[in-house]
């Protein structure tokens, strides 16, 4: 079809974005997911996309199979609040002046996230 090309690769999304979507379907549900029911759940994607992407968390360790027959059920190896921190400590790691990267970090804090970073430093976090 002559003239859509720009428009489709304008509208796709990056494999990045799409392994989000894909462990933020994960994350929404207690039990391993089928990439039958990913796909259901995100919408738009082929199913060998949804089977591609989940490969790439599995090789990544972002995702865990368990064996179901034929089929194979997938769920988040680590929550979102675990890969959100070992990502922070990478970056921190990456850096040639950690506390200088903290401190800019904090400056940009919310007052609510301000709070609850005092509280967690102090103790009376959880």
């Amino acid at each position: 079809m002559a003239g859509t090309g720009s428009r489709d690769r304008a509208e796709r999304r990056s494999a990045g974005e799409l392994e989000s979507e894909v462990l933020a379907a994960l994350w929404a549900t207690e039990r391993p997911l089928t990439p039958a029911e990913i796909q259901a759940e995100i919408g738009g994607l082929a199913y060998n996309t949804v089977h591609t992407i989940l490969k790439r968390l599995y090789d990544k360790g972002l995702v865990l199979r368990d064996a179901d027959g034929r089929r194979g059920a997938y769920r988040p190896a680590k929550n979102a609040a675990e890969l959100t921190a070992e990502a922070m400590h990478e970056a921190l790691d990456r850096g040639p002046d950690p506390i200088a990267a903290l401190q800019q970090f904090v400056t940009g804090l919310s007052p609510e996230e301000e709070r609850a970073l005092r509280d967690l430093l102090t103790g009376g976090g959880a």
